[in-house]
């Protein structure tokens, strides 16, 4: 597909629902949506997911995670402004959600991977207003200042 403004249309529409309801599109809806044909939009679904670290439930069109959401269930459970339903794709990707909420109070809820104790974090915008416990890290073991060793994030 070569078609950019469809593209970034379909990219807005997926996004939009997913941001407003927690769940994503089946190719057919998003075919009515746009006003396109099934199978550019089964297509469209597919590229999409390409260019993001997502991916599609393997062996159909279902779109299991469009990040920073994922659409199956996860250990980093979100809510928004106290309506629960969202789940984020990682950790990271979790601090993400608060630029698809503006004005909205985002709280992430997850068990540390190492020890399983209850890990909360809470931000409207760019204002940090819960870090439960204070002392929580991140760890990545990707490249972070071209070093690809395991660093904090704080």
């Amino acid at each position: 597909m070569a078609d950019l403004e469809l593209l970034d249309r379909g990219y807005a529409t997926i996004m939009g629902r997913i941001v407003e309801s927690g769940e994503a599109h089946h190719f057919t809806e998003l075919a009515s949506e746009l006003g396109i044909e099934l199978e550019v939009a089964r297509e469209m679904i597919h590229e999409l997911v390409a260019m993001t670290p997502g991916w599609v439930h393997p062996g159909t069109d279902l779109i299991a995670s469009f990040p920073p959401f994922n659409l199956q269930p996860t250990q980093y459970r979100v809510t928004v402004d106290g309506r629960p339903g969202w789940y984020a794709q990682c950790g990271f990707e979790a601090l993400a959600i608060r630029w698809l909420t503006p004005g909205k109070t985002v709280r992430i809820e997850a068990p540390c991977l190492c020890c399983g104790e209850s890990i909360c974090v809470e931000m409207c915008d760019e204002d940090l207003s819960t870090i439960e416990p204070a002392e929580a890290v991140g760890y990545t073991t990707a490249e972070v200042g071209g070093d690809a060793a395991s660093r904090p994030f704080r």
